[in-house]
């Protein structure tokens, strides 16, 4: 099994962007999206006005600074690499969004980082907190290498959604 990060985030977070589950080098390294050709801190620090060149620390207090929480969908799982279609569908413990979002009441919108954090999110979470019928959910293009169907101008200008909520 490989298990994920907690959640970055403040009591005052508006947004909560959710991934499926670190790849290797993100846990490897202990650190979201640690792979560099991952584009999430290159896209997030022009959307959001810092330096994605800083120190892991820096970038994670400008997305705090800026209200913005990170966190994976999936607590643990068994998984061969980093793809998220190698995630074993019977091996997946989704994190227990219930008790954060008591304890992040500010955060009015979730944005998946692609469409595997979707519909983990729609299939193991949603039912379980439909009662939250406040949030508003939106799909970006995966920041990931993986996924390279879209430039990464397109990206940039569809995650420019994180703040125009």
């Amino acid at each position: 099994m490989i298990f994920s990060f907690p959640p970055i985030a403040t009591p005052d977070a508006r947004v909560l962007i959710l991934g499926s589950m670190p790849g290797v080098l993100s846990l490897q390294k202990q650190q979201y999206y640690a792979h560099p050709r991952n584009a999430f801190w290159s896209v997030t620090a022009q959307i959001l006005g810092f330096d994605a060149a800083a120190s892991y620390e820096q970038r994670i207090d400008a997305l705090c600074n800026s209200g913005v929480a990170l966190w994976d969908v999936l607590h643990a799982c068994q998984r061969e690499g980093s793809l998220d279609s190698d995630i074993r569908q019977d091996s997946m413990i989704a994190n227990d969004f219930v008790d954060f979002f008591k304890r992040h009441p500010k955060i009015q919108r979730v944005f998946f980082n692609g469409a595997k954090a979707e519909q983990l999110f729609r299939k193991a979470v949603l039912p379980g907190i439909a009662h939250l019928d406040a949030l508003r959910y939106q799909r970006l293009p995966s920041t990931s290498p993986a996924h390279a169907a879209l430039s990464p101008q397109a990206k940039l200008q569809a995650w420019h959604a994180i703040v125009e909520s």
